[in-house]
């Protein structure tokens, strides 16, 4: 792994909870970043599947240099260059495309890619990786999944994302194979339509505090 990908695994794992956000309009752009980094989770994995995305990263990543923002939903190589050049530090993607992922690595993105079974992890520690997504997360075994496929797969750390909630995101940030979560439920859709940049500032310092009592 790349001194760059460790720099940015690190603050992923200091930041604890990821947000993944879907933004349908780029004016929501710049009160959510706030509103995050005003709450204490300065990091944002804005889906790459709206029109806006590629315009609300720029902006993300113009007015919060701080911030560590990233896309999400990666499906392409078009799709990274596209990410990269709009600010985007990190790939997420919700599966494992060889193709993507080498590519990455190649021009030393970092990049988390998605995985849920033992054969795509080992894909993945083959490619060089140490850092995947367990996506979707609750749906596909939870914690007791990742816990019995870490055992066996010892160099790999996870970031569950996908039906982790404020209920049950401090049971998977206690084990050590967990290197954190990605959520929604602190910056939901409908809360950002809205405009509800308030409630969601609220939410995100309510997660913030849990990975703090945790990881202090």
């Amino acid at each position: 792994m790349s001194t760059r990908s460790e720099e940015i695994f690190k603050q992923f794992e200091n930041i604890g909870i990821i947000p993944v956000v879907v933004l349908n309009d780029e004016k929501d752009a710049e009160p959510l970043g706030r509103a995050l980094m005003e709450g204490g989770l300065p990091a944002a994995e804005v889906t790459f599947r709206t029109a806006a995305a590629e315009g609300s990263i720029r902006i993300m990543a113009e007015k919060f240099p701080d911030m560590l923002v990233g896309a999400g939903t990666v499906l392409t190589t078009e799709q990274v260059d596209r990410a990269v050049a709009a600010g985007a530090k990190f790939i997420v993607s919700p599966g494992l495309d060889e193709e993507v992922v080498q590519y990455c690595l190649d021009k030393d993105i970092p990049v988390c890619p998605g995985t849920q079974t033992a054969s795509e992890m080992m894909k993945a520690l083959k490619l060089g990786l140490t850092h995947v997504k367990f996506f979707p997360a609750e749906n596909a075994g939870g914690l007791k999944m990742i816990k019995a496929i870490g055992a066996a797969l010892t160099a790999l750390k996870f970031m569950p994302t996908g039906g982790i909630s404020a209920d049950n995101v401090s049971e998977y940030l206690k084990s050590d194979k967990i290197f954190c979560c990605g959520g929604s439920w602190m910056v939901k859709d409908d809360m950002i339509k809205a405009g509800e940049f308030d409630t969601i500032r609220q939410k995100v310092a309510q997660a913030a505090q849990i990975v703090k009592e945790l990881r202090g």
